[in-house]
């Protein structure tokens, strides 16, 4: 069970779907959902980045700074972006929505608690190549005393409709010839 306004986006991208493998990005109205705006995002796909599209005014003040044409996986802690790349394109594969319960880490406060939400969406082209998705604390934001986001961490990655045991599981990754996973 997910937040309710996660639980929320996931209906309205289910219901935007019908009878069809997924919602295409024209059949999705932000009028619909006007209050989660400023949690609202969207990606595009850009050969291996996930460039900001839209970003709402929460997802752009978290991190202090204005996201469009910025790789959404640049915001990601660099030890967990593979994981994450790797279940954001099973989820595109997939057609199936994906959530990450992460940490907000900023300097010097706890970090907080989030669900990011990624629902793939079909493009002009008919190709899935794009993710609307949605940031929704589950924390108290005033633990961050007003300090940006300087990354975002992994705690949880759940495709809905599917069991963890489904997901691929990296067993090593290197970069540059360290072991980062």
């Amino acid at each position: 069970m997910f937040h309710p306004s996660t639980e929320r986006l996931i209906d309205y991208w289910r219901d935007k779907k019908g009878g069809s493998a997924l919602p295409s990005r024209a059949d999705i109205n932000p009028a619909e959902f006007l209050e989660l705006l400023p949690q609202v995002f969207i990606l595009g796909r850009d050969g291996g980045k996930l460039p900001f599209r839209l970003a709402g005014g929460f997802v752009s003040e978290l991190h202090a700074r204005d996201l469009r044409g910025q790789d959404a996986l640049s915001l990601w802690a660099l030890a967990h972006r593979l994981e994450l790349k790797s279940a954001l394109d099973v989820a595109r594969k997939r057609r199936t929505p994906v959530v990450v319960t992460a940490d907000i880490r900023s300097h010097g406060v706890p970090s907080v608690g989030m669900e990011v939400l990624f629902a793939p969406l079909r493009g002009a082209s008919g190709e899935t190549d794009r993710f609307l998705g949605l940031y929704q604390p589950i924390a108290m934001m005033a633990r961050l005393m007003g300090r940006p986001a300087y990354e975002l961490g992994v705690r949880e990655i759940q495709p809905l409709g599917e069991s963890n045991e489904d997901m691929p599981r990296l067993r090593l990754a290197t970069l540059d010839g360290r072991r980062i996973a």
